[in-house]
């Protein structure tokens, strides 16, 4: 019998009913039986592996190397730096037995690993000529999160995290500024995923830095997304864990430090941006699975088999990522429709017609049912060498839509009630010059649910539109995730 294929809800109705049955239905991922923790199902972690590989491949260009850290730390070394402890404090998990033995200390289940890589920094570095430490770590972390949702908040999440440690304070101003910018760029040009970049606000920074900054993305209910992070530690760590080194003038100094990352919370982000009323719709250079084959067979099937698997395998010696669905027991519809939902990108549908005449049809994924373009027919002899072509139009035109949907929800204005009507409704990201004054955020806060997403420098007009005072940045405000 052949199973039914579960719909999901419209995505325009509830965004975040949709992104839940989306997640579930498409097979990403499946509850756990641990409060807050999902498993992570083939084909999601196909799209991990993808976003890993991606980040990989350009912080080794940059120079990192990957390391591992210890995921348990004593609680004396997490409290030798205070602000960051406070931080995180309510996020902590503690492991206090182990087997039959009752611990003399706790052990923290890191939720992020400044504290135990500072500690190792300090026994590694003895001179300058140890700088810079440029290490990355890929990892998975804990963060006791009361309200969950796949991918976007989780107990336990993966992620990567890179820190290092330099000689100056320029050194590790210009690590920051480049690791942001490597963010950007896989955002955009790999999940097709549009942010806004910039610094965030100091009731916004991470704890125990002196700068961080961000990519934000907007999500389809009007909602900011934080993508990624990249902090400048300045001397903080340093100093809490004895980071220092002897200088070229023989002078004993602290390091300064950096740390940023991202998270599968990308995921989410590329999910809710792309997705639609079918499922998910994949940015080809993300996609698990680039190309699905999908036979139709009638009567006899003995050459239509040996073509299609022919046509698979020119598409794996052509090195793309292909799939052929020659499963029994199940309809094509039924397949188009999965695959749908998973959100290939390309479709081949293949008869016994189509063999006849030479050709194959071809469903762009990114395009609406009956869309201009969203099928053609490609010669069976041309389709190899068409589709590398086309996945980068799909590439682009995701990126497009999603480019211009951000364009469209950003409003800039100089009106506080028109600022603070827009923040409540959830139109976008709202541009405005602001003051910079934390008080002066928390009453937004108060009155809208929104904050600054991210800053940059000059204002374009002398007042913050909030509160009247004179203004240092342009600002970015939403409500977020």
């Amino acid at each position: 019998m052949e199973r039914t294929l579960e719909r999901i809800p419209p995505k325009s109705a509830d965004l975040s009913e949709w992104y839940q049955a989306a997640c579930y239905q498409a097979e990403l991922v499946s509850q756990a039986p641990v409060r807050g923790c999902l498993v992570l199902r083939p084909y999601g972690y196909g799209l991990w592996e993808r976003l890993q590989a991606e980040l990989d491949r350009r912080f080794k260009e940059t120079g990192h190397e990957n390391a591992y850290f210890p995921l348990l730390i004593p609680e004396s070394l997490l409290t030798r730096e205070a602000e960051h402890v406070e931080g995180f404090a309510p996020e902590v998990a503690w492991v206090t037995e182990g087997g039959s033995e009752k611990l003399t200390e706790r052990l923290a289940i890191r939720p992020t690993s400044e504290v135990i890589i500072g500690v190792m920094y300090a026994e590694w570095i003895q001179s300058y000529r140890d700088l810079p430490v440029l290490i990355n770590q890929w990892a998975n972390v804990m963060r006791w999160e009361k309200r969950t949702r796949p991918f976007l908040r989780t107990a336990e999440f993966l992620w990567q995290e890179g820190h290092t440690a330099h000689a100056t304070e320029q050194e590790a101003a210009e690590e920051v500024a480049r690791m942001l910018e490597v963010y950007r760029e896989v955002a955009e040009d790999v999940c097709a995923v549009p942010v806004y970049k910039g610094e965030k606000s100091s009731s916004e920074r991470f704890a125990g830095a002196n700068h961080t900054y961000s990519i934000e993305a907007l999500m389809p209910d009007g909602r900011a997304l934080q993508s990624a992070t990249s902090h400048e530690l300045g001397q903080n760590f340093a100093r809490a864990y004895d980071i220092t080194f002897a200088a070229e003038d023989q002078t004993q100094q602290h390091a300064w430090t950096t740390s940023w990352g991202m998270s599968w919370r990308m995921l989410g982000a590329l999910i809710m941006t792309h997705g639609d009323d079918r499922g998910l719709r994949i940015p080809p250079r993300m996609a698990p699975v680039e190309v699905v084959i999908v036979p139709i067979p009638r009567g006899d099937t003995t050459a239509l088999d040996a073509a299609a698997k022919s046509l698979h395998e020119q598409c794996k010696a052509a090195g793309l990522r292909v799939r052929l669905d020659d499963r029994p027991g199940q309809s094509p519809g039924y397949k188009f429709n999965e695959w749908d939902m998973r959100g290939v990108p390309i479709r081949l549908e293949l008869g016994n017609r189509d063999l006849e005449a030479g050709v194959v049809t071809l469903v762009r994924r990114d395009k609406a049912v009956k869309e201009d373009g969203q099928k053609q027919q490609v010669p069976l002899n041309e389709i190899v060498a068409f589709i590398p072509t086309m996945l980068e139009q799909i590439q682009h035109n995701l990126f497009a839509q999603a480019k211009t949907f951000l364009q469209d929800h950003t409003i800039a204005t100089l009106d506080r009630d028109e600022f603070i009507r827009l923040l409540k409704e959830r139109a976008g990201m709202i541009d405005v010059p602001w003051c910079g004054d934390p008080a002066c955020e928390v009453a937004v806060k108060d009155a809208t649910g929104a904050t600054t997403r991210n800053l940059r420098q000059p204002a374009r007009a002398e007042r913050c539109v909030p509160c009247g005072e004179p203004a240092r940045y342009q600002a970015y405000f939403a409500q977020s995730y």
